[in-house]
């Protein structure tokens, strides 16, 4: 079990060193037009923009870490859940007819 972890913690550092030391250009390939229309407008239309990203990348941020959270609070009712099932099987002490 401690193996798992280890494997688990290893993989979020090496994905957290990837991220934060890409070039920086590597992030910016976004399309065309988005990019002409950001660099004609006006600094109100840029901030614009900017607080339409966040708004699209926020709620399904908090939606993905909210069911993340719910699912491993949850994990250890279902694991005790189904090992009750499996001490209290009374099939298990029926004898078998075939």
């Amino acid at each position: 079990m401690k193996f798992s972890k280890w494997i688990l913690v290893a993989f979020a550092a090496l994905t957290a060193f990837i991220i934060l030391f890409a070039p920086a250009p590597l992030f910016g390939q976004s399309c065309a037009l988005c990019y002409t229309q950001a660099a004609g407008s006006g600094s109100r239309m840029i901030q614009a923009l900017k607080s339409g990203i966040l708004i699209l990348i926020v709620p399904p941020t908090l939606g993905t870490v909210g069911l993340i959270f719910v699912c491993y609070r949850k994990r250890n009712i279902t694991r005790d859940y189904l090992a009750g099932l499996e001490e209290n099987d009374w099939r298990r002490d029926q004898p078998k007819t075939h």
